[in-house]
């Protein structure tokens, strides 16, 4: 058993995770942007919750709108870029099942253990 409180400080950040699955924060700034169009997990699929903040979300080309309590799944392989439209800071907790990245935050091979 792990436990954690959610922060939200700036960038992203790896909070929690086991050789299953993970959780990370993210905080994207107004008028800013994660990801983008050669941005995707090779080997994970990702869980976006939006805590604060609006945006949208561009998957393989397609924008969704996202707002407070927007919750969206992004399959493993499918390109995805986050950009915050709104004038307040967005924050999003995101979870990857397998893990994605390392605790330092840098992206694993697919399907690599830390």
């Amino acid at each position: 058993m792990e436990h954690v409180n959610v922060k939200y400080a700036k960038g992203f950040n790896v909070l929690i995770g086991d050789d299953r699955s993970q959780a990370a924060s993210m905080v994207i700034e107004p008028g800013e942007s994660e990801g983008g169009k050669d941005n995707f997990h090779k080997g994970a699929d990702q869980w976006l919750y939006v805590e604060s903040g609006s945006g949208k979300a561009i998957v393989n080309g397609h924008a969704y709108p996202l707002q407070p309590g927007s919750l969206i799944l992004i399959s493993h392989g499918e390109t995805h870029e986050v950009r915050n439209t709104s004038n307040v800071p967005m924050k999003t907790l995101n979870f990857y099942v397998p893990p994605a990245y390392t605790s330092s935050g840098e992206a694993r091979p697919a399907g690599k253990a830390e």
